[in-house]
């Protein structure tokens, strides 16, 4: 289900539950029922129309795009197996997917990386027969997965290129405005950890869901961003190799003081 297809089901479950009716909606927005109707079956809602919308139901966009993204179970959001496949094996088929479901139409797609249409045509159809888009009339694409769909983490999609994307992603400046990086090596409790891992699944979500907002913006006034939340049990190897350091016996060439005072009392008796 696509980030728009949740948005739309969201309103509708707001209406419901304020007992409310599309004309309702339509008389407090200014356009007709029929509008409404076609607006939350076949989507094309502006962002100003869309703050109109909660305005009227008394949340904002945020709200509303989580709320829509409750209805997809956790387990619903991976892709199969065959389908990580297809786009691990081909980089191409790999970039138009994550394009597309980040709401970049055919054109633009084409005009960014200079695939011929022949070319865009065969990989959109394979998409299709992959079961990740819809292909609609008028290069027009309908995502068949949710937006917030995740890479599985034995998957082949971060198998074959999740190291070098996270290298580099690292290896960027973090001293931009819009840019932070932290490293912390603490000692916790399992309690502790556990609250942790609970706090950083919930800001992954989040990250997800204001994506989801702001897809209906202009391409043009998006940007991409990258988001690395990683906690696990560790000992820095510096602590480590200085654990070893120090527990290192001292070298055989050196001969220890208490052994050395016996052998020169034997000389000075002789």
């Amino acid at each position: 289900m696509s980030g728009s297809h949740q948005l739309r089901n969201a309103i509708k479950q707001q209406l419901k539950a304020r007992n409310l009716h599309y004309a309702d909606l339509a008389a407090a927005i200014g356009v007709s029922e029929a509008s409404v109707k076609r607006l939350l079956t076949r989507g094309g809602i502006t962002l100003e129309r869309l703050d109109a919308i909660c305005e009227f139901l008394g949340t904002d966009v945020y709200e509303l795009a989580r709320s829509g993204r409750r209805d997809t179970p956790a387990e619903e959001r991976h892709l199969t197996q065959a389908q990580e496949r297809a786009l691990a094996d081909d980089p191409r088929l790999l970039l138009v997917f994550h394009l597309l479901s980040n709401d970049w139409d055919v054109p633009r797609i084409r005009g960014e990386f200079g695939l011929g249409v022949p070319d865009t045509i065969l990989l959109l159809a394979r998409l299709d027969r992959l079961k990740l888009i819809e292909l609609l009339p008028k290069d027009r694409v309908r995502l068949r997965v949710p937006r917030d769909y995740a890479w599985r983490s034995d998957g082949p999609v971060l198998g074959r290129h999740g190291r070098s994307a996270m290298v580099e992603f690292l290896r960027g400046d973090f001293g931009g405005g819009d840019a932070v990086m932290k490293l912390d090596i603490k000692e916790f409790s399992s309690a502790s950890m556990g609250l942790l891992r609970r706090r950083i699944e919930r800001l992954a979500a989040e990250f997800n869901e204001l994506a989801e907002v702001d897809a209906s913006l202009p391409a043009e006034a998006r940007r991409g961003a990258g988001l690395v939340l990683a906690m696990r049990p560790w000992t820095f190897s510096l602590l480590n190799s200085l654990r070893a350091e120090l527990a290192r016996p001292e070298s055989t060439d050196r001969t220890p003081p208490e052994a050395a005072a016996p052998a020169r009392t034997r000389c000075r008796q002789r």
